[in-house]
């Protein structure tokens, strides 16, 4: 009898993370038989998967195999069709990006949504500016010199190095952005954060630095959730991969477990056929 294939077993099924101890870790997402349907395209169909705090999960799959999809359902862009996600073992409905962020889920989009004529500091509070005012919302005033102060902590903790002052965002190198946007999602106490593309269009220096963050954030506690066509990038810096193919889940590997053969493999969707 042949070996099983690790891939084609793990398919659809649910891979926790290798931890010590006896203790059986408990995700901070669980999603569960999750589908999306656009009109008549099935988007995405009956998707499981954990994401646990401290780890790196690698979200693979080629161009239309529902990555962006899985992602803004996730992120609260979009609402699924069928399917459970549940919080820190509780049951909830991401009806918006917003009720996303109250749950302490943060996406860096490949945009990085960064106003570019102003400064990190600007760029880190945007939206949820730091103010002060003797009637609720009327005449309030920027607190400048109070959001300049924790962007320096917030920098310092993850040991970004970006120019001092009021320097415009657009005057920065693509790391440097990109350390911003997830310093952005670090302040504002993410518990998971979703890096699309991070390390895309960057320098290899700028490409390291940004590998060392995600690596930092999982030592922090934080879920991360990486998507990349990289594949270096994914065998370097996550913990698991979660492989999607034409919207359903092929295959979910443990990254020191598997090569890049395997991966590649899954992806399109020639896991575990033999060539006739």
């Amino acid at each position: 009898m042949a070996a099983e294939d690790p891939l084609v077993s793990a398919g659809n099924g649910r891979i926790s993370p290798a931890r010590g101890g006896d203790a059986t870790p408990v995700p901070f997402l669980e999603i569960g038989g999750l589908g999306k349907r656009f009109g008549s395209v099935q988007a995405l169909s009956d998707i499981n998967l954990d994401i646990y705090c401290g780890e790196v999960l690698g979200l693979l799959g080629d161009n239309g195999a529902g990555k962006s999809t899985l992602v803004k359902c996730i992120s609260g862009v979009h609402r699924p069709t069928v399917g459970t996600i549940r919080c820190e073992s509780r049951e909830v409905i991401i009806s918006s990006p917003v009720v996303a962020r109250s749950l302490g889920i943060e996406t860096v989009f490949q945009d990085l949504a960064l106003i570019p004529n102003l400064d990190a500091a600007a760029n880190l509070f945007i939206g949820r500016e730091l103010s002060w005012g003797p009637f609720r919302g009327l005449l309030r005033v920027m607190r400048d010199r109070a959001m300049e102060e924790d962007l320096r902590q917030c920098l310092q903790q993850l040991d970004i190095h970006i120019p001092a002052g009021r320097m415009r965002v657009d005057s920065f190198s693509g790391g440097q952005r990109q350390a911003i946007a997830i310093a952005r999602a670090v302040r504002w106490k993410a518990k998971l954060v979703i890096l699309d593309e991070p390390t895309a269009a960057l320098s290899v220096p700028e490409q390291r630095k940004v590998l060392s963050l995600t690596r930092q954030l999982a030592s922090d506690r934080i879920a991360v959730i990486y998507i990349t066509h990289n594949l270096l990038d994914v065998l370097a810096v996550t913990d698991r991969i979660a492989i999607l193919h034409r919207g359903k889940k092929a295959a979910e590997l443990r990254t020191k477990e598997t090569n890049e053969h395997e991966i590649v493999s899954a992806i399109m969707g020639t896991a575990g056929k033999s060539s006739s």
